[in-house]
């Protein structure tokens, strides 16, 4: 049972906001009100919607004293109680406590690991789930930095995906993906584990973060490329280091100034993710085991091409669907992992 003082509190301060705003705020006042009015907005719904089942279940337990409405109250007390517990569940899912970064967009970096050119062609198989993912979805999604191998995998590749919820939906993929398969290059059909390492991170804006020019060393350098391919002759990539963390960020495109831009960007997401994760470690230390731990150094799921499986070790779920799942149709995966993860938090907030 939800609190009834915890839901007329909510309540309470949503009809706060809403007389405020009707006054007539303005501003940066007026903004911060919204903001927050459209957060309680859906709790309160459900709040509603809650407690009017509690009043309509009060009702007919009432008219059971009636004999004439006895058996009409017993055929909606058998309805109303059924509807009640999932009511609660979705009750206690909107009062769950929300990360501030979900409805942000996102920035996938995704790195070969173990495995030289098989690992770096994973990648790239990777990077193409994702980009149909995006397509799926109807997020608009941006390669903004890479390093390409010969074969046509990459070392290292970096995406921006704009749209609404993204990080939301994206965040669980933080980790270390391995493949099973036969590479192309192997002769002799022995199947070979490489893997990659994926990081999500919520894009961070201009206000975020105060970055001083001091803090910021900046390094021009001439921009290569694999097989002698977008190779610039002049100082047009460009290096920036954070000299209180160390974190180097290297932008290589044509244009020194989209490069200076793509590596500030890159650079304040990963010092933004830097301090979420100071917090979340300080906040969630207990539940490190869960799959919101964000471990990127976790083996997190398995790609098996030879029995066309895919696992996710997380919540032991393993699908026989692999070819739909590498052209982005991984909805089903993500699903089960925000449900594991509503569901681990929901234990937490029960006595």
């Amino acid at each position: 049972m939800v609190p009834i003082v915890k839901l007329e509190q909510i309540k309470s301060r949503f009809d706060f906001l809403e007389a405020k705003m009707s006054e007539g705020a303005s501003g940066d006042d007026f903004a911060a009100l919204g903001r927050e009015y459209a957060e309680l907005r859906p709790v309160v719904d459900q709040i509603v919607a809650y407690q009017q089942l509690l009043s309509d279940t009060a009702e007919a337990e009432e008219m059971l004293a009636d004999p004439e409405m006895k058996a009409l109250a017993e055929e909606e007390l058998t309805e109303l109680r059924e509807a009640l517990p999932a009511a609660e569940h979705a009750l206690k899912l909107s009062l769950l406590p929300k990360d501030s970064a979900d409805q942000r967009p996102a920035i996938i970096e995704i790195r070969a690991g173990t495995g030289g050119d098989e690992a770096a062609l994973f990648a790239a198989d990777l990077i193409r789930m994702y980009q149909r993912l995006a397509e799926n979805s109807g997020w608009k999604f941006d390669v903004i930095s890479q390093t390409a191998t010969e074969l046509g995998g990459f070392k290292e590749i970096i995406a921006n995906v704009q749209g609404n919820g993204v990080f939301a939906r994206l965040k669980f993929e933080s980790g270390v993906h391995r493949v099973q398969r036969v590479p192309t290059t192997e002769s002799g059909g022995r199947v070979h584990t490489s893997a990659a390492t994926v990081a999500v991170l919520p894009e961070a804006e201009e206000v975020d973060l105060v970055l001083p020019a001091t803090d910021l060393r900046v390094d021009t350098m001439r921009a290569s490329g694999a097989g002698g391919q977008h190779v610039n002759t002049t100082d047009s990539a460009v290096r920036i280091t954070h000299i209180p963390t160390g974190i180097m960020v290297v932008s290589a495109e044509k244009s020194q100034h989209r490069n200076r831009e793509i590596a500030m960007q890159v650079l304040r997401t990963r010092l933004y993710d830097l301090e979420r994760q100071k917090v979340d470690d300080e906040r969630a230390a207990s539940r490190k085991g869960q799959v919101g731990s964000g471990d990127r150094s976790e083996r997190i799921r398995t790609y098996n091409f030879p029995q066309g499986r895919l696992t996710d070790h997380r919540i032991n779920l393993t699908l026989y669907k692999l070819d739909q799942a590498l052209e982005g149709d991984i909805d089903e995966v993500i699903d089960a992992l925000i449900a594991d993860d509503q569901a681990s938090r929901l234990a937490d907030l029960d006595p």
